[in-house]
């Protein structure tokens, strides 16, 4: 018989048993779920609303099955429905009937609803340290080629020669604020909404903050139907995400070409290529193909959510089950790509004199001669309009610009004088972008020291929020 079944008069339709369960996948809330009752527990033996020995029975049951837990001993059943009847059918089974009483002064929807905040709290932390931890790869390739030079480039094109630590800290600095957006979801997640009930609060005279303190929950939902409905905290998270994979697929897309054989910029390491069926010389960088592909399955979690929510009236409505599907999928998934794309920047050969080769056998250092002419008093417009024909020129003899005479460059302006060789040098169009955020040595030394003092912040937050989860103990 259901835990629920006193109004019902017949069985649930076996399809609509199955469709409506969660187990199968709210399984992985298991140890929340104990926790959360443990605690639940020992706030109404507190309050005396259960007896001594009623509290020291049902906690110890439920520590017996957290144990099970833990070594992957519990099985589940479907006819339960979910991760919250099947531990309570279990400690009933236990304990004996006094396992019932588990469940005074709680609803499913309130106790749903604290077993995803503490889900969404400790995988916050977890995710924020595998942003550093790819966020110091990053920096460290970077410290690593402060010297290497590439061609930058806009619309694809070969625009201006920049330091590849440059190139690299961009990334440094979208994962800063990816790391500050964790940070900030997670204010939203410390919420704690037991003692809500199923909308309206319960008739028990419970202590609410008495779970909040036990469970380390920095705040307390203080209107019980925005308890059970509260799902932004989710959305936030996999906005968040979202945006994370953005990140994660431009790096992956930069990778794929910078590792073809059109930019041989970086060879990947063959721990994470493969090869094909095929054709045998193939070097496939599939783990960048497939974080590139995986963003599109996390943003897809956020529209579902978001779908789902836009027209649901107060409070809790069976849709809500949806949450947490797409919640699992989007962090399972943006963990695993976070940690393989570490990985791949950690272990991947940087090969310089390609970089510096196709800087030379281009035109990027065009802008430079346009600032000459520029320094030199002409316009800048007139300057660029100059430097244009020049390009121009400089492609019908099939040479570059460090290959032109004197003579030639005096042809299009007679302001030209031999200082404009040095000018033109890619070390020196490099180190000549000293302005703040520029590409010059000093500039991007800065910016390492600056992407490196962020992350240490960040490792002193979460190792603060990881000693106080550390704290949950039984």
């Amino acid at each position: 018989m259901k835990l629920w079944g006193g109004r019902f008069t017949k069985s649930t339709d076996q399809l609509a048993l199955e469709f409506q369960a969660s187990i199968s996948f709210d399984q992985k809330l298991v140890i929340e779920d104990i926790v959360g009752s443990i605690v639940h527990v020992e706030m109404l033996g507190a309050q005396e609303i259960l007896t001594e020995e009623e509290t020291k029975t049902i906690r110890d049951g439920l520590i017996m099955l957290l144990e099970k837990a833990k070594s992957g001993e519990l099985i589940y059943t479907v006819e339960h429905e979910d991760i919250h009847m099947n531990i309570e059918k279990m400690l009933i089974d236990l304990v004996g009937p006094v396992g019932g009483k588990l469940h005074t002064g709680r609803s499913r929807n309130d106790q749903s609803a604290l077993d995803v905040h503490l889900y969404t709290r400790r995988k916050t932390a977890e995710l924020v340290e595998s942003v550093v931890a790819l966020s110091e790869a990053i920096i460290k390739q970077a410290e690593n080629n402060v010297d290497t030079l590439l061609p930058g480039y806009t619309h694809l094109q070969r625009a201006q020669p920049v330091r590849f630590a440059h190139h690299l800290l961009a990334y440094a600095s979208m994962l800063e604020r990816d790391m500050g957006r964790l940070v900030d979801s997670y204010k939203r997640t410390d919420t704690c909404p037991l003692g809500a009930g199923a909308i309206a609060g319960t008739t028990f005279p419970i202590d609410r903050q008495y779970v909040q303190k036990r469970l380390h929950f920095a705040n307390i939902y203080e209107n019980s139907m925005d308890a059970v409905s509260d799902r932004d905290y989710i959305v936030e998270l996999i906005s968040a995400l979202s945006l994370i994979m953005v990140h994660l697929s431009r790096l992956a897309e930069e990778l794929i070409l910078w590792s073809s054989e059109e930019f041989q910029y970086v060879e990947l390491d063959d721990a994470y290529c493969t090869g094909s069926s095929m054709m045998p010389q193939k070097k496939n960088p599939d783990i960048p193909e497939l974080v590139r592909g995986k963003s599109g399955r996390v943003f897809g979690s956020l529209v579902g959510l978001l779908t789902m929510l836009k027209a649901l009236p107060l409070s809790f409505n069976k849709d809500m089950q949806e949450d947490k599907e797409a919640l699992f999928d989007a962090v399972e998934t943006s963990e695993n790509c976070l940690v393989l794309m570490r990985d791949v920047i950690e272990t991947m050969t940087v090969k310089k004199e390609n970089m510096l080769k196709n800087i030379q056998q281009s035109y990027s250092n065009a802008t430079d001669l346009a600032d000459y002419l520029a320094a030199k008093g002409i316009p800048f417009r007139e300057a660029h309009e100059i430097t244009g024909k020049t390009v121009l020129y400089a492609i019908s003899q099939q040479k570059y610009l460090l290959e032109l005479s004197l003579e030639e460059y005096q042809q299009f302006s007679p302001i030209v004088q031999e200082d404009l060789y040095e000018f033109l040098a890619e070390e020196q169009v490099v180190e000549a972008r000293k302005s703040e955020g520029g590409t010059a040595k000093i500039q991007v030394e800065k910016q390492i020291k600056q992407r490196a003092e962020y992350v240490d912040n960040i490792k002193k937050w979460l190792k603060t929020v990881q000693a106080t989860q550390e704290l949950i103990a039984f």
